[in-house]
């Protein structure tokens, strides 16, 4: 299967990161090189490191960076100021991460992340590690129950959860299919209108099975001090709890003097670090949507250091 996977917000995040021909930057998260591929077009005496977890995205971006001046990790974004040390990089002009899973990885049934499809239940996005089935084999119903409704945010996370643990007394789950029935079977009919009912259960296997949100939560301060004055980073999320810690972090960076009001004078000497380049995120244009169902839940945040 080709590994294809159309990039969201395209334009807008190459523009975003206003990309000197001679500068370094890194994609935290390569997957097809689509982003990759663009930014370093843009680069005469430049440098481009891309990172990804996958080891069959590293194979494939390798192929299609390999002759641009560009070098591929394979590693996770949240090890990448280790990526640059190892590399006698002390700062970077730029920095893209395309958070959440890609089309291929959708795509690719063989790797149980889509519940349209029928396949093993993995989610790795390494290949290391326990898969959705360990989890869900071996999880207690409450927490399991937490899980859903944590990472989810599934308002019926305790019915689902104790349905799984009654199932697999008889027999353990073993794939998306099965899974997805199950959920269905537990939500009621007038909530079945918001998407499909397995959802919200599937983003959540696939961020604790990957540990995304402390992945993103380590990886924000280090990106941030990698960067160099004037530096940006561009941060594209696809869901309300990714979305909510990158607003939160950027808006730490842009926070000067933190004394209380009551005080005549600032005595904790703190400026801002950092800047928005757009108050708002910027989100899929209408035509955009249409090309691409999959962009509807995009959402871009860029910072520029100070």
């Amino acid at each position: 299967m080709e590994f294809k996977h159309i990039p969201v917000l395209f334009h807008e995040t190459i523009d975003s990161l206003q990309i000197k021909p001679d500068g370094i930057y890194v994609d935290g998260t390569v997957g097809g090189a689509g982003h990759s591929s663009e930014i370093a077009r843009h680069l005469k005496n430049g440098r481009l490191i891309a990172l990804d977890r996958d080891p069959e995205a590293v194979k494939i971006a390798r192929e299609r960076l390999k002759d641009f001046p560009a070098e591929v990790v394979q590693s996770n974004f949240k090890d990448l100021d280790r990526v640059l040390a190892e590399r006698n990089i002390s700062a970077v002009d730029g920095i893209l991460l395309d958070l959440g899973v890609s089309s291929y990885q959708l795509d690719n049934g063989e790797r149980g992340f889509s519940y349209h499809k029928d396949a093993p239940l993995d989610m790795r996005m390494s290949m290391e590690g326990p898969t959705a089935a360990d989890l869900l084999n071996t999880f207690s119903a409450e927490e399991l129950a937490d899980l859903f409704f944590r990472y989810g945010e599934e308002k019926f996370s305790r019915r689902i959860a104790e349905n799984i643990v009654n199932r697999r007394t008889s027999k353990p789950l073993e794939t998306t299919t099965e899974l997805a029935d199950l959920i269905a079977s537990c939500v009621p009919a007038a909530a079945r209108r918001d998407g499909h009912p397995a959802r919200r259960v599937f983003q959540a296997l696939r961020i604790a099975v990957n540990g995304e949100l402390d992945s993103l939560n380590e990886a924000l301060d280090r990106a941030f001090e990698c960067l160099k004055p004037d530096g940006i980073l561009s941060i594209i999320t696809f869901h309300s709890l990714e979305d909510r810690m990158v607003k939160q972090r950027f808006k730490s960076y842009c926070t000067g003097c933190i004394c209380p009001p009551d005080l005549p004078i600032c005595v904790c000497g703190r400026s801002p670090r950092g800047e928005l380049l757009f108050r708002k995120p910027i989100e899929a244009s209408k035509e955009e949507l249409q090309e691409n169902p999959r962009s509807r839940s995009a959402k871009l945040r860029s910072i520029k250091k100070l």
